[in-house]
């Protein structure tokens, strides 16, 4: 009888469990930790965004995977879980800029769009017949002039962070940003956080094609993404490269010698 008792509360997105929980909320925060890490880096300059871009065959077009995107020219956002639920998200939110814009004349805030996701999120928890999304979103941008930083909950509840990464080995890569975070720090200082936070949960470096990066500039106000060869040249500068790409960019820079030879 109580585990006739349990399945009912873990069918039913609108029923509480009598210790006051919603199963298919949970079995949704489960889903995001599936999905590969994104962080998200709040600094004086600005706010950085990467992603762990892992490609499953080298059959497939790297430019589909899409884990950064752009909701307003002031704003992006990194995702990690479900990717279909991730576009869905990502969608409403541009449509919710674009509304604001308008209908007001100017941009919309980050925490406005931030609280307007995460309401349409929460209404997934409460409805009979739908599920939770199964994603969370990291959301930065430049609201008056000041670098903002949030995050989506599939229970459709927004946090503001400092620094923070989603997704898989969230509690390792969370532990690296709690201890080496500055918020001195300029935008370059943010890149290189994010990015050697990243390689924790990567023991054999970063590849330039396998990480997407992505810069809101508080003084220009735009969302900037950054090319392969640029996230390439920021991991060699902070020796984050994977020990093959070493390689490769030996013999690259030994063939340029013997070109010029």
């Amino acid at each position: 009888m109580q585990g006739q008792q349990q399945q009912a509360y873990d069918r039913g997105i609108t029923i509480f469990s009598p210790d006051g929980r919603l199963y298919q909320v949970e079995y949704a925060r489960e889903a995001v930790k599936r999905g590969t890490a994104s962080i998200g880096v709040r600094t004086a300059e600005g706010v950085v965004l990467a992603v762990d871009k892992r490609i499953r065959s080298p059959l497939m077009e790297r430019t589909s995977v899409e884990k950064i995107h752009k909701a307003d020219d002031h704003i992006g956002i990194a995702s990690a879980g479900h990717v279909a639920d991730a576009r869905k998200l990502i969608d409403f939110a541009r449509r919710d800029a674009q509304v604001n814009q308008l209908r007001y004349g100017e941009p919309i805030g980050v925490e406005t769009l931030t609280k307007d996701v995460t309401d349409h999120i929460q209404q997934y928890t409460q409805v009979g017949g739908a599920r939770p999304f199964g994603v969370a979103l990291i959301v930065g941008g430049i609201e008056d002039g000041e670098p903002r930083l949030f995050e989506t909950d599939p229970s459709g509840t927004p946090y503001e962070w400092k620094a923070l990464a989603v997704g898989a080995d969230r509690g390792e890569i969370q532990e690296y940003l709690e201890t080496n975070y500055d918020e001195t720090a300029d935008l370059e200082g943010g890149i290189e956080l994010a990015l050697s936070a990243l390689a924790t949960a990567n023991e054999d470096g970063l590849r330039p094609e396998g990480v997407g990066m992505a810069t809101v500039d508080a003084e220009s106000e735009q969302f900037v993404q950054l090319t392969d060869d640029e996230v390439g040249e920021y991991l060699e500068s902070f020796d984050l490269l994977a020990a093959d790409e070493d390689d490769t960019a030996d013999e690259d820079d030994a063939a340029d010698e013997d070109s010029e030879e």
